[in-house]
């Protein structure tokens, strides 16, 4: 990828001011940069919509950018049970400081999202419901269906993405213990708020 200066980037986000009203920052992992607030603060002086997606890794970060109000919106992956995340990720995390994330999200004053994307072989209902009295009362938890297309590792390139039925039973699971939950992906999925049940095509 080429180097894009800093001031690049500004310039093109005002000249396309007229038909976007933010921005969203993702990854990689964006909270691995220091100089982040520096940037994002160039980008609220600019008029722009902030959106952060991150993995929870560094709290610190997080909670820096909510207190300078930096922020619109959150968005973390959960990415298994407490107790399974090292084996579902595949390395060593500082899962103190995923908990700390959660925490602070679910209590900064910032619209968010928790996501799982469920993928076979790696989470199941019982995985659903551990990560769910994990979130319990978080305002929204997002199921995601697994793409085999997007995965970078060759060995989930032929993985089955579990179906429609089996989403929409985890999610009945997941709803259990979140004020808002909705499948992600599913092209006939089901979406329940506060308790209510209606139909939906989510993408």
């Amino acid at each position: 990828m080429p180097d894009i200066s800093e001031e690049e980037v500004l310039k093109h986000l005002r000249s396309r001011k007229r038909f976007i009203d933010g921005i969203s920052v993702t990854g990689g992992e964006p909270t691995l940069h220091s100089d982040l607030p520096l940037f994002l603060e160039k980008v609220k002086r600019e008029g722009f919509l902030i959106k952060i997606d991150t993995n929870g890794t560094h709290p610190e970060m997080l909670r820096q950018l909510c207190q300078k109000g930096l922020l619109d919106y959150l968005a973390m992956d959960v990415k298994a049970p407490r107790d399974r995340y090292e084996e579902v990720v595949r390395a060593e995390v500082d899962r103190s400081k995923i908990e700390e994330s959660v925490r602070l999200i679910e209590a900064a004053q910032v619209e968010y999202e928790f996501r799982t994307t469920v993928v076979p072989g790696l989470l199941d209902g019982d995985d659903i419901e551990k990560i769910g009295r994990w979130l319990q009362g978080a305002k929204y938890w997002v199921l995601q269906q697994f793409e085999p297309h997007q995965s970078i590792d060759p060995t989930y390139c032929d993985k089955k993405p579990y179906t429609t039925e089996q989403m929409n039973g985890f999610l009945r699971l997941a709803e259990e213990y979140v004020e808002r939950c909705e499948l992600r992906g599913v092209q006939e999925g089901r979406m329940r708020q506060n308790g209510s049940s209606e139909a939906a095509l989510l993408s």
